[in-house]
């Protein structure tokens, strides 16, 4: 079975509807594909709805989290599967999340536009189609305008990394560990070793994480060097952790095609099984 258990759409900043992410899921030689757009369940209806005889489908969510126990915050993402997106206390707290998302993206557009670049917030806001603002959008407006190639150059510190980069309100990640926990989920540390991305958290934070029911680390990753693949694995074998492999799947904002890297069977059966908060579609 080829199995990739992180993967984005429109519903956030991918850019394949919901609709089309299962279908290329199917035509890419999954039997298995998780939709885990940023602090949102909002795909899973068209997703579960067009899914493809055959294909299997893991409702899920990747939570924007932040660790402050350090000398400054770092950002996390959690992988949070299965879990009931009715839950009272989860879905405020992510409504809470997407507001921050937007009213973030807003602020970096004003900044863009003091500076000369003319962005306007209702061209991003048509980019995002109702889903989830982020700066994918936002790049998107940089390269319709030449003043960078892709998403990834749009990225760089003097763009939207650093220059008109804006923090937003993400969960604590120990909050987000109790609300997935609580909501029927099941929690899922997203690419923890990616330093090509920035700070990375230590590896006695993972270890608390995993003593207040963190389930697995997400070790095959195309932001992993096979150095940090390896250290996941050990690290999870230790703290008695599943280690998982996915694409993070954003569609034409990134190279990476779905499938690039993926979950043995038997890590998704536990998966599966630990998850009460909701099924798989299958």
């Amino acid at each position: 079975m080829r199995i990739d258990l992180h993967a984005h759409s429109t519903a956030s900043d991918g850019t394949s509807t919901p609709a089309e992410l299962v279908a290329e899921a199917a035509a890419a030689g999954l039997d298995v594909v998780a939709l885990t757009d940023h602090d949102t369940t909002a795909g899973w209806p068209v997703a579960i709805a067009a899914r493809p005889a055959g294909l299997t489908l893991v409702p899920g969510a990747e939570l924007s989290c932040r660790w402050h126990g350090g000398a400054w915050p770092i950002s996390l993402h959690l992988l949070a599967y299965l879990f009931d997106p009715s839950d009272a206390a989860l879905s405020t707290e992510l409504a809470r999340v997407r507001l921050s998302r937007e009213t973030r993206a807003e602020r970096m557009v004003e900044m863009m536009y003091a500076d000369g670049i003319d962005v306007t917030w209702d061209e991003v806001l048509q980019d995002a189609a109702g889903g989830t603002v982020g700066r994918p959008h936002l790049a998107q407006a940089l390269i319709r305008r030449g003043l960078v190639g892709t998403v990834s150059e749009a990225f760089e510190p003097q763009w939207l990394g650093r220059r008109y980069r804006v923090p937003k309100d993400d969960l604590d990640v120990f909050l987000a560990l109790r609300l997935v926990l609580g909501a029927g989920g099941v929690p899922v540390f997203a690419h923890p070793r990616a330093s090509v991305r920035g700070p990375i958290v230590p590896d006695a934070l993972i270890a608390e994480m995993a003593a207040a029911g963190l389930f697995g680390l997400e070790a095959d990753h195309t932001d992993h060097s096979p150095d940090e693949r390896a250290h996941v694995r050990q690290l999870a074998a230790r703290l008695g952790l599943v280690t998982t492999g996915s694409s993070d799947y954003h569609g034409t904002n990134k190279t990476v095609r779905l499938g690039a890297c993926t979950t043995a069977p038997e890590t998704l059966e536990r998966i599966v099984a630990a998850g009460s908060g909701s099924g798989v579609v299958e």
